[in-house]
């Protein structure tokens, strides 16, 4: 919006809504939001039918098991676990995924956990067995401490004060590279994700416009139909014998039974705290996995920002906080119960919310149900691990694409004919993309990066955090939008829109919107909501 000197600006035409009287900027940044979803996190199953919240809360759990499949497969082999740790370390996983809202295991922690691995692979153990317990346990004690910095972050409300400094400028290339800096390649198996890719988009986006019914279906459980069509048909291709002489790569990525993960997988196990052995603690894998707790803390703000589009409000700056002071609390869980990595929010679950267009905390409150559930039934829970990665690799196509999409969706909140903000997006949105890019590039398979000094700690940190593309996009754009004349281009960078959400009881929806569930907020000192 640009002010004159005798009025301002009247919105555009395409917010579908009569602004012309309005002139809060919050208000019209709200009814901008509301009309992106079906439901509000408010909504609860009666409105939504309990059986399409059971559905839908199963979406989101299957959603997640890609990148959690993705991350045990390729880290526990390395570390001497079996087939049966894969399945432990998975298990591990589900159980403390739903705290504070739908949780995934986070690729940030790539480096140190490798990192860890490499100064082990060196000593003698009694087994690979052996080996790999105890390198649980030393990542183990390295998540349980790092987890203090976001803990303190945001509990001491720090992440909430350092919200103004960011303006729309900043969130665009911030919240696109979430999307843009995660992929997971469908090249392994083109003739399973390259289907998938295409039944998802045009079932869910063509087929819906037949019949009333059939877009309600389509939209909101078209993901889950197209995954079992797919499922089906890579059941028949591996029955059939199409990969009997493919290569062994190919085998783990297009056959439905070549992740072993039912047949070593118990019937029934409750992860329990310690479950590989007393922690250990070394001060350089400490100080390595700070780094990816600080670069977590960076994820979920942004992510935060993303659900403002698909949970209509956005969030004031002490309720980001606290949301960075929970997920401090659940790496501290996953320290306490083995997890091989922390968790972040999850990149394809917000993905999720915008695609089916619901936004209920009750969907996601009941997807946790099927966590814990798979999470102790590890032969159910292995049998939908088992779905091929490929699938799992063209829902993120979309989903990624979402939330990429949502972030250049916020360029509406300020000046696009601006040159300074264009000059700000661009270099940050580029360098975001680009160095992280080099640093993954460089970054060989036991963990070293391109930064390498004579402290492994110290190059575990700027490794990890020079490769998350969000991480670099937010340093990069804080830096230049508040230091290139941000007073003379106030106006132009849309912070206006954004200083209404920075109180809590600037707007009557906030209690309602934020309040901690159960009547926690009851028991628990107000300088902690």
């Amino acid at each position: 919006m640009v002010e004159t000197a005798s009025h301002q600006a009247p919105p555009p035409r395409w917010l579908g809504h009569p602004l012309r009287h309005l002139e809060d900027p919050g208000v019209l940044f709200f009814l901008l939001m509301n009309s992106c979803i079906s439901f509000t996190t408010a909504s609860t199953p009666t409105l939504l039918g309990v059986t399409q919240a059971i559905i839908l809360a199963f979406q989101h759990y299957i959603v997640m098991l890609g990148s959690t499949v993705l991350i045990a497969s390729t880290l526990v082999p390395l570390m001497g676990g079996n087939n049966g740790d894969k399945g432990r370390v998975i298990q591990t996983l589900l159980l403390w995924q739903e705290l504070p809202t739908v949780m995934g295991a986070s690729f940030a922690f790539f480096i140190p956990v490798m990192s860890i691995v490499n100064d082990f692979a060196d000593k003698t153990f009694k087994s690979e067995h052996e080996r790999f317990v105890y390198t649980m346990r030393a990542i183990q004690g390295s998540l349980m401490v790092s987890s203090i910095i976001n803990i303190f972050l945001g509990y001491s409300r720090v992440w909430g004060n350092l919200t103004r400094f960011f303006s729309p400028v900043i969130l665009v290339p911030v919240v696109c590279v979430v999307g843009l800096g995660l992929f997971m390649r469908l090249a392994n198996c083109v003739e399973i994700g390259l289907p998938m890719l295409i039944l998802l988009v045009i079932g869910q986006q063509y087929l819906k416009r037949i019949h009333p019914r059939v877009q309600l279906i389509l939209e909101r459980f078209g993901l889950l139909l197209c995954v079992a069509i797919i499922w089906a048909f890579a059941g028949i291709l591996t029955v059939a014998g199409a990969y009997k002489n493919a290569m062994e790569q190919t085998k783990r990525s297009c056959r439905v039974d070549h992740s072993y993960l039912i047949s070593s997988s118990p019937w029934i196990r409750i992860p329990y705290p310690f479950q590989w052995g007393p922690p250990v603690f070394r001060a350089s894998h400490v100080f390595g996995m700070m780094g990816a707790a600080l670069v977590t803390s960076a994820e979920v703000y942004q992510l935060e920002h993303f659900c403002c589009c698909t949970r209509v409000l956005h969030p004031p700056p002490h309720v980001l906080s606290r949301s960075i002071g929970l997920q401090g609390i659940s790496l501290l869980l996953d320290g306490l119960f083995g997890a091989t990595v922390g968790t972040t929010a999850s990149v394809e679950n917000v993905g999720l919310l915008g695609l089916t267009h619901i936004g209920s905390r009750r969907v996601v409150q009941i997807s946790t149900a099927f966590m814990f559930f798979f999470s102790i039934f590890g032969k159910f829970g292995a049998f939908f691990a088992s779905i091929p990665l490929p699938i799992f690799a063209a829902i993120y196509c979309v989903l990624f694409g979402i939330v990429a999409a949502t972030g250049i969706s916020f360029l509406q909140f300020a000046n696009s004919n601006s040159m300074r903000n264009l000059y700000v997006l661009g270099l940050s949105l580029f360098l975001g993309v680009s160095i992280s890019q080099y640093f993954v590039s460089h970054t060989t398979t036991d963990g070293h990066g391109p930064v390498k000094t004579d402290g492994g700690w110290f190059n575990d940190i700027l490794n990890t955090i020079f490769s998350s593309p969000p991480t670099v996009a937010i340093i990069v754009g804080t830096l230049l939008d508040n230091t290139l004349d941000p007073r003379r281009f106030h106006d132009d960078r849309g912070i206006q829109w954004l200083v209404p959400f920075h109180h809590w009881k600037g707007d009557s929806r906030n209690e309602e919107f934020y309040n901690l569930p159960l009547r926690i907020n009851e028991f628990m000192p107000t300088r902690y909501l």
